[in-house]
């Protein structure tokens, strides 16, 4: 496995164990992220979608996110957040988080029926596949987004993401080198 660490706040530096077959956000782009949402993140509900190592939801816990859901269909994946869960040791209480192994819409569904409404939604899916768009999608058709809930896409700059999507509307794009991070709110 493959390292990362994360970022800044109160687990800033701890190592995370990484997947070989994950790309996993780079540091800079997860400093960016959470630097643009600044002050949202303090006492969020955050998902990190197509999550990975999990870097995105650690990353908002550690800055003081009240709770993290993590949605990945991989069994590699969710072994990895696991891992990278207990490295954060007692300090982050077991009522903090939740895993939901599942395909990304399928997960969504799940965390609809069960969970408050997040304020925050970090995506981070396959960059050559449709699938950040479903999620899109589905995020607005289960109401899983509070009303002032804003979502962070990850994709690669020459991906075109639309305008408005069911009740989101875009706003900023931030562009890190190939990497570009769409936020979307509800309209």
């Amino acid at each position: 496995m493959g390292r990362a660490g994360i970022t800044g706040g109160q687990f800033k530096g701890i190592p995370l164990a990484v997947p070989p077959a994950i790309r996993v956000t780079e540091a800079k782009v997860r400093q960016a992220i959470f630097n643009i949402l600044g002050s949202a993140i303090e006492g969020a509900r955050v998902l990190d979608g197509f999550a990975g190592s999990g870097a995105l939801g650690l990353e908002a816990l550690s800055r003081g996110a009240a709770f993290a859901a993590f949605v990945d269909s991989s069994v590699e994946a969710v072994l990895a957040i696991r891992d990278n869960l207990s490295r954060l040791g007692q300090e982050l209480p077991r009522d903090a988080w939740r895993i939901v192994q599942a395909e990304m819409t399928r997960g969504l569904a799940i965390l609809a029926e069960s969970e408050p409404p997040f304020d925050v939604v970090l995506l981070d899916p396959p960059y050559a596949s449709p699938d950040g768009k479903k999620a899109l999608n589905t995020l607005g058709e289960c109401a899983i987004l509070a009303a002032a809930g804003i979502v962070g896409i990850e994709h690669d700059r020459r991906t075109v993401m639309p305008s408005t999507i069911g009740p989101l509307r875009a706003g900023k794009r931030h562009r890190y080198g190939d990497t570009v991070l769409s936020l979307y709110r509800v309209a």
